[in-house]
């Protein structure tokens, strides 16, 4: 049988050049379509961030830079005030002891949250009977509102009739002013927060043990280790993914936790447990002058000191993908 072949002719007009798509792409008219559709679905979420974070944060930048007094807040015409806002703040006496609150709540609650959830998560691994609704129990605390944890605590820790001093009282121990001593509140506050971020390291660090295969723990049994060896020679490195993103995520909680200490304590006495997420709420709307300015201006120390412990997990990430 004879053999038809098709030609066709390619007229192009002057200066232009032939374009030949390669095999198997598909035509610029199919490709459009679905770009609006990948645009679409990032539409929500695009306005979602505009609205509830880019927004806030340009707000919170503006109110830093400028001297918002009651009636300028409600009607405008706050005065510029460039980094005025941030001197007042850094050079305030109570700027140094607030951050030094500060470093301490969250490096106490992140050692104890990870440590305990880690404990908790090996011992759940073993996979014993009844495991599965101790498990559930241990989630109790993360599942409750924040206000109804602190007043359990507030209720526990209370000087006359809290459940602690009158365990305490049994055992012959004088009763602890813990929310009401300058050398206790801090330290109350702190175990509240452990308490209710215990649950949240416990549940990822579980699944990240999940995901360990476990052939290497049957090898490793197999060359003699023990325990404490498969623990650091194995469990660790390969849970160490898992262990940064946990912290990082740990520290950014802790780091913005006003409902604990504002309701157990109010960041006193004498400011005693005050962080710089009540400061700034005190400055802002505690006072019956608002400071709005320097309010936002510790706020936005915050979002820094946040976004310094991302660009650092980012960093060390890449560092760990190099290798």
């Amino acid at each position: 049988m004879a053999q038809t072949t098709e030609t066709s002719t390619d007229v192009r007009g002057p200066g232009e050049a032939a374009t030949t798509a390669p095999p198997g792409s598909p035509p610029p008219r199919v490709r459009r379509p679905r770009r609006w559709l990948a645009w679409g679905f990032l539409a929500p979420v695009t306005l979602y961030l505009a609205a509830f974070y880019a927004y806030p944060l340009y707000r919170n930048i503006e109110l830093s830079l400028r001297e918002y007094t009651v009636r300028s807040f409600v009607q405008g015409g706050a005065p510029f005030a460039g980094l005025d806002n941030y001197r007042t703040v850094l050079t305030d006496p109570a700027f140094v002891p607030t951050l030094t609150h500060t470093v301490v709540f969250t490096g106490a609650s992140l050692a104890f949250q990870f440590s305990i959830g880690m404990a908790l998560a090996l011992f759940f691994h073993q996979h014993f009977p009844l495991s599965r609704t101790l498990r559930a129990l241990f989630l109790v605390p993360w599942l409750l509102p924040l206000i109804v944890s602190a007043s359990t605590w507030s209720w526990l820790l209370n000087s006359d009739s809290g459940l602690v001093n009158s365990a305490l009282g049994v055992v012959g121990v004088d009763p602890v002013n813990w929310l009401t001593s300058p050398g206790w509140s801090l330290t109350s506050v702190i175990i509240a927060n452990i308490w209710i971020g215990i649950p949240f390291n416990l549940v990822v660090l579980y699944s990240g043990l999940q995901a360990i295969p476990a052939e290497v723990y049957e090898a490793s049994a197999l060359d003699g280790a023990t325990g404490w060896q498969r623990f650091w020679s194995i469990t660790f490195p390969l849970l160490r993914p898992v262990s940064a993103i946990t912290l990082l995520l740990g520290l950014i909680y802790t780091l913005k936790v006003f409902d604990i200490i504002w309701i157990m304590t109010k960041g006193g006495p004498t400011g005693s447990s005050a962080t710089l997420a009540t400061w700034s709420y005190r400055l802002g709307f505690g006072n019956l002058l608002p400071e709005f300015g320097p309010g936002a201006a510790v706020g936005n120390l915050l979002i820094v000191m946040a976004l310094i412990a991302g660009l650092v997990y980012i960093r060390i990430e890449r560092r760990q993908h190099l290798r």
